[in-house]
Parts: structure tokens; C-alpha cells; sequence
């Protein structure tokens, strides 16, 4: 969600895993807003080795690498080598990606989509979510040719770095977290739970409008219970304010 990210200094950035300890990860993240500068920030924090990429180049983003120590990179190398990408950019770009963006990513690569469909705000009308009836997740997934695990949509930036908490604190907010592939999902939840939330399974990805923008667990700070119960709340049909 758009939120606006203050800027941590290192010995600002929270460095606490708030889940169980796991070896560190090569990470690549493609998109250097407020949400994914925040995840480079915080993933970086915990010890994991980024690698950032925006639409603008890597000499932007020398400011983001000098305070978190991430790596910045052209887009078609975000992906080298990395056990995870986060695809944080807007829903419109994502065909002008480059081709075989994925080429060179580690076996078994878990792809986190973190993208909503504005329409009439941002993104103009795409024909296969709205004449099809495609789950923004699912048409993202076509366009980069592999499955996707969806979360962190509607989660307000600030709160990747002023929310986390250790598991059981009664405070802990839960993210929904969608997608078919079962391996990937569970990657995506264990890095999440290191971040310091917890996670709802939301199920497959034809099922992530349930976490599309204007249903009830977006933008939600609530716990796993309340997650739960605004899954099972959602309307699967496309509020106006989201039509193009």
C-alpha cells in the first residue's frame, strides 16, 4: 500500500528475527518503492544478502545500498542466484519486465507478488482482469510465465519496519498469504514470520481476491483470527472504485 517510508539509518534498522532462526537467503528484489525499499531494509537487517532493482537503474539507488548494504542491480539481475524475488512494482509495468526475468534464479525460486490493480488511480484497464476475471495475482503469473505467492498487498509500508513482533505477542498482526504452489508458500510464510508477523493461508491464487484491494483484510492490522474471519468476509465481486 502507499505509505510514506522514513528513512533508518543502520543502527536504526530493527535487527531482532522475531521467528525461528534459518541459514540467510539470497533475495532479489525488483522494485525500490515504499514497499520494497522497507523489505531491503528489514531482510537486509536480519542478514540476509539482497540484491534491489528499480526501473530508474542501480546509480538511483546508491542511497538505499550505502544505508542497508544491499546490492543494487540492473532488473535482469535481480533474480541471479536468489532463493526468493519480490516483484514490488506497478501492476502496469509488470509486462515491460524483461524477458526470461527469472532466468538464473536458484531451483525452487519462490516468487512473492506484492502488487494490487488500480485502474482509474494508477494502472488504466487490463483486459484480462477485468474481461476475463483473473485474480491481479493470476494475470501477473502470465505475464512472467511462474507461479507467484501473494502477500504483503495490503500492508502499509511503515508497518514492515514499526510492527514486528515476536511470536505469541498478543499485538503480532497477521498477513494473508495466497498462492498454488505449496513449497513456495511455505518459504514465503517462514520469511515472514522471521520479519515478525504471522501469516493466514488465504489459499490458492484464484482465491487471492480475497485480499484484493477494498475487501476487508486490506490494509487490516489485525491477528490471525481477525484475518481469518475478514478472508471469509470477502465478496468476490469487483467493488466499482476498482473498475476501469
Amino acid at each position: 500500500m502507499y505509505a510514506h517510508a522514513s528513512i533508518l539509518r543502520m543502527d536504526d534498522t530493527p535487527t531482532d528475527t522475531y521467528g525461528p532462526e534459518r541459514p540467510d537467503m539470497k533475495i532479489g528484489i525488483i522494485g525500490a518503492g515504499n514497499i520494497g525499499g522497507n523489505l531491503t531494509r528489514r531482510l537486509t537487517a536480519l542478514g540476509h544478502e539482497v540484491s534491489v532493482a528499480n526501473s530508474r537503474g542501480p546509480h538511483t539507488l546508491t542511497d538505499l545500498a550505502a544505508e542497508t548494504g544491499a546490492t543494487p542491480v540492473a532488473v535482469g539481475d535481480a533474480a541471479r542466484g536468489a532463493e526468493v524475488v519480490v516483484i514490488t512494482i506497478p501492476l502496469k509495468a509488470i509486462p515491460d519486465l524483461p524477458a526470461g526475468v527469472l532466468d538464473g534464479a536458484a531451483e525452487g525460486v519462490a516468487v512473492l507478488d506484492t502488487n494490487n490493480y488500480y485502474p482509474q488511480q494508477r494502472d488504466g484497464r487490463i483486459a484480462g482482469i477485468e474481461d476475463e476475471g483473473l485474480t491481479e495475482s493470476r494475470w501477473t503469473e502470465r505475464q512472467i510465465g511462474h507461479p507467484v505467492i501473494k502477500a504483503f498487498n495490503g500492508t502499509y509500508a511503515q508497518d514492515i519496519l514499526d510492527r514486528p513482533r515476536p511470536a505469541g505477542d498478543p499485538d503480532r498482526v497477521a498477513l494473508p498469504v495466497a498462492g498454488d504452489d505449496e513449497a513456495a508458500k511455505a518459504k514465503i510464510r517462514a520469511l515472514i514470520d522471521e520479519i515478525g508477523f504471522d501469516t493466514v493461508d488465504a489459499g490458492g491464487i484464484d482465491d487471492s481476491w480475497r485480499q484484493q484491494p477494498d475487501t476487508p483484510v486490506y490494509g487490516l492490522r489485525g491477528g490471525v483470527d481477525e484475518v481469518t474471519k475478514a478472508l471469509s468476509e470477502a465478496s468476490p465481486e469487483r467493488p466499482a472504485a476498482f473498475r476501469g
